[in-house]
């Protein structure tokens, strides 16, 4: 029988145990290995049946072990240790608060999907989980972080397999009060609500649950209220699901609603205002017109309140592909704002203006939620060095004449949160070298360049970590695969092979992500016959564990994962191969620690960074990858191997596929398998276990999520803390003005003339050459610009490298034509072809950047040719 109405009835703790729910409503559990062994202690065999779940056990646990458990007192001695540990942590000072003064008082960090525990299923992949660990490191930081985003009452879909092998979406329901979260309420106890402005004068309502992480709050919006209508209640349905409208009002709530959210928790917290905003990836966009929007009500006119705006706002673009960015239908926008909708005070003209493609190469009739993202923040970033140069390149268009490598696109490089990722039995061993203190600091602050203790640690020790992290990866996998057989219909008889499914004692790959068809989860399988003599090998085998989900809406991506399940299937390699269905963090904490080998296989450039092997590495994982993302930047033959690529604009991609591929199976063949298996005196992998222990201590400290937080701090929140600051009214105004009298005065801006003391095309290095430039600034004074000297080597078409920048100062008064001479020296320190050009930009104290207007005056083609001669 079915129930027609469903409750959550949460128990009644005796008093002694009313600390346990203080701990298992603060996700800080999921990170922290005491306060989960505490929560196991309770009843293992119902931590075991909730999932290792706090708020389920409690709500499962028999009254009579309560009982019985109030009236333990080593139990309780222990509850007081971890809950006196959680009020330490919690109100304790950390990093954050030992830095100099200025630092921001507190930044909203906003992410469409936040992957902080498998209890808290509200991910889909990575940048749910960058999300996480980015919220879980400023908690353990002390950074003033707090989060924003939408609760989806289905989550991202569950994974199942059909017989044949095709990927099956399952949504189930998940009910907000079985989750580790709280209601935030009023001073009168009602739930705190916001609302959004619809056309034709409806409205979209959302309630504010609050997921404590630790230090963090993480609000989360959810329109599944009696207060909506049919449509309006689903808006918060699912992750990535429905169509164009849809995803539109998911992102406004987003964007504006959560604004309006992050206000309403201060005022009831007292917690204080941010002042910088962080907008992971373009989906929170919106919430830079929610700002202008109050600026204007306080009375500011909408272009400096948006220079104010952008002063306070980071933006990190996640994407190295225009189609992985989420475009609307100019119509479909300009229908949801203005007069009869939402921002009435807000000329609709200039929403669109924001998030228009009105650059060459551009959609015109598409609005670009990064591109809005772009133009509402004056620091952006992508999230790898080698991300940061093709976001550079992409976006391009909207610097006009500037070089790519000028575009005002930094990177910070992902890093991920070691507590969640690395076994306990990684983290023993961490403490029993160096004490449980400074392996903490070590995990969660970082700084270190390097980890020299590993070093000290006997190869035996590591040896046998390896071999006891992968024998529990060879029980999950089993219990894993057992239940997916099942679900695919199959038999307890039928299943008897499983007990034969890999092996401890086999060289064990990992290869677990989303499935777009860039990722290629299929390469391995590219000659198949060489495949199955790698893991048949009688003395050398190999065995793969593979993982990972399509979206629902791409069947290419599914056929994809039917081609790799039915390889998995064959009863010749099936227990040397597994796919595991519905990749998650649970599935993910289990599968790094017990892989030898990470393998990584995307087209390159295409994988902004991939953090799955940085946790693979933490655990002492060596990695197997083309050299994309992180993996390009970090790469040293010490601790890995680099899959080389034939990405050649000219290669067939078929061609570009069969290439690598051979490129991975000769070193699996050559290099992989024979140090994995050769054996030195003692009996062991000497350099195998040489390259683990290189991984631990030249890797760990860098791919920290702890180092990501402290560079964002130091290099955007700290200086967008400073924009803010000194973007007062009257400065915004002054900046707005500024800005509009430059691009109206810009046309008549020009160098009419350079020259330079070189006579001939040949110098010495070391030389200095005078330069002398005549230039016309229109009705701009030298305050509003700065000329300068660019110089560097010259590639074979004359393009300047590696540039140099130097200011020019002006000599005299204007002449009169009411022209300006600069000057200044050009010195060549680089022998070779070299050259140098001159340019103006204009210049403000209050400019992040001097590209940041996307106005350059360059010398005309004349003046060029009569500036003097390259130098070669």
């Amino acid at each position: 029988m079915k129930a027609i109405r469903r409750f959550t009835v949460r128990p009644v703790l005796p008093e002694p145990l009313r600390p346990l729910s203080d701990l298992a409503r603060n996700l800080r559990w999921s990170w922290h290995a005491e306060t989960r062994d505490l929560f196991q202690s309770v009843d293992p065999e119902a931590w075991a049946a909730a999932e290792s779940d706090p708020v389920r056990i409690l709500g499962r646990v028999r009254p009579a072990r309560l009982a019985e458990l109030a009236g333990d007192r080593r139990f309780l001695r222990r509850l007081t240790a971890v809950a006196d540990d959680l009020d330490d942590y919690l109100t304790g000072d950390r990093w954050y608060q030992a830095q100099a003064d200025g630092m921001p008082v507190a930044v909203a960090y906003f992410s469409p999907e936040f992957g902080i525990t498998a209890a808290l299923p509200q991910y889909s992949g990575g940048l749910g989980i960058l999300a996480g660990d980015h919220l879980k490191a400023a908690s353990d930081l002390g950074v003033p972080l707090i989060g924003v985003g939408l609760l989806y009452r289905h989550g991202y879909f569950r994974q199942t397999l059909s017989r044949d092998g095709w990927q099956q979406e399952h949504y189930p329901v998940l009910d907000p009060n079985e989750l580790p979260l709280t209601q935030l309420k009023e001073a009168d106890g009602a739930p705190a609500r916001l609302s959004l402005a619809l056309p034709g004068g409806r409205a979209l309502h959302a309630r504010i649950w609050l997921a404590q992480v630790g230090r963090v709050p993480l609000l989360l919006l959810d329109s599944d209220v009696e207060e909506n209508d049919l449509g309006e209640r689903g808006v918060t349905d699912r992750l990535y699901g429905g169509g164009s409208e849809h995803r539109l009002l998911q992102e406004m709530l987003l964007g504006i609603g959560g604004v309006r959210a992050v206000r309403t928790y201060c005022r009831l917290t007292g917690h204080p205002r941010p002042e910088v905003f962080h907008t992971n990836e373009g989906h929170a966009g919106f919430l830079g017109l929610e700002r202008i929007a109050e600026l204007c009500a306080d009375g500011l006119d909408f272009d400096p309140a948006l220079q104010a705006v952008r002063g306070g706002t980071v933006f990190t673009t996640h994407t190295p592909v225009p189609a992985g960015i989420d475009r609307f239908d100019r119509e479909l926008v300009a229908r949801h704002f203005g007069a009869d909708a939402e921002l009435p005070g807000i000329e609709v003209d200039r929403v669109l203006r924001l998030g228009m493609e009105t650059y060459p190469g551009g959609e015109p009739n598409l609005f670009n939620m990064a591109v809005m993202g772009l133009r509402l923040a004056q620091r952006a970033n992508g999230v790898s060095l080698l991300h940061g140069q093709v976001s550079r390149e992409m976006f391009a268009g909207l610097w006009p004449g500037f070089d790519a490598e000028e575009v005002p696109i930094t990177s910070v490089t992902n890093g991920v949160h070691a507590p969640t990722w690395v076994a306990p039995e990684v983290l023993r061993l961490g403490a029993r070298q160096v004490g449980p203190a400074r392996a903490e600091d070590a995990l969660t602050v970082g700084g270190s360049e390097r980890w020299d203790s590993v070093a000290e640690i006997a190869d035996q020790e590591i040896w046998e970590l390896r071999r006891t992290l992968r024998e529990q990866l060879v029980l999950e996998v089993r219990e894993r695969l057992r239940a997916s057989w099942r679900q695919r219909g199959a038999g307890n008889a039928e299943l008897g092979w499983i007990e034969g499914v890999l092996d401890a004692d086999v060289l064990t790959i990992g290869f677990a992500r989303r499935v777009p068809s860039y990722k290629r989860l299929t390469l391995m399988l590219r000659d198949r016959d060489r495949l199955m003599e790698l893991l048949l090998h009688p003395e050398r085998p190999i065995q793969i564990v593979v993982a990972g989900k399509a979206h629902p809406a791409d069947d290419s991506g599914k056929r994809l994962v039917q081609e790799l399940v039915r390889f998995a299937d064959d009863p010749r390699v099936r227990h040397r191969v597994v796919f595991l269905p519905d990749y998650g963090m649970a599935m993910a904490q289990k599968l790094y620690p017990g892989c030898d080998v990470w393998l990584n296989n995307p087209l390159r450039p295409l994988e902004a960074c991939g953090t799955s092997g940085m946790k693979a590495a933490l655990n002492g994982c060596l990695n197997l990858s083309v050299l994309d993302g992180w993996w390009n930047e970090w790469f040293q033959p010490d601790f890995g191997w680099a899959i080389p690529t034939a990405d050649g604009a000219g290669t067939d991609p078929d061609r570009r596929d069969d290439i690598e591929a051979a490129a991975l199976y000769d070193l699996l063949e050559q290099r992989i398998t024979p140090r994995f298996y050769e054996r030195g005196r003692a009996g062991l992998p000497d350099r195998w276990i040489q390259m683990v222990r290189q991984t631990l201590t030249l890797l760990g400290p860098k791919v920290l999520a702890g180092r990501m937080v402290r560079e964002y701090v130091e290099r955007l929140y700290v200086p967008a803390a400073q924009a803010h600051r000194a973007l007062t009214a009257d400065a915004a105004r002054e900046l707005a003005e500024w800005k509009a009298r430059v691009r109206a005065a810009w046309p008549q801006v020009s160098v009419d003339h350079v020259e330079t003391t070189a006579t001939t095309a040949t110098a010495e290095l070391g030389t200095t050459v005078g330069l002398r430039v005549r230039v016309g600034l229109g009705e701009l004074t030298p305050d509003d610009v700065e000329v300068q000297a660019v110089s560097g080597r010259v590639d074979a078409a004359d393009r300047i490298t590696d540039a140099t920048v130097v200011p020019l100062k002006p000599a005299g008064a204007p002449d009169l034509e009411g022209r300006l001479v600069y000057e200044g020296p050009l010195a060549l320190d680089r022998t070779g072809p070299y050259g140098y050009t001159v340019r103006i930009l204009p210049a403000h104290r209050l400019l992040a950047s001097g590209a940041e207007p996307g106005l350059v005056a360059m010398p005309s083609q004349d003046v060029a040719e009569g500036a003097g001669v390259l130098l070669r």
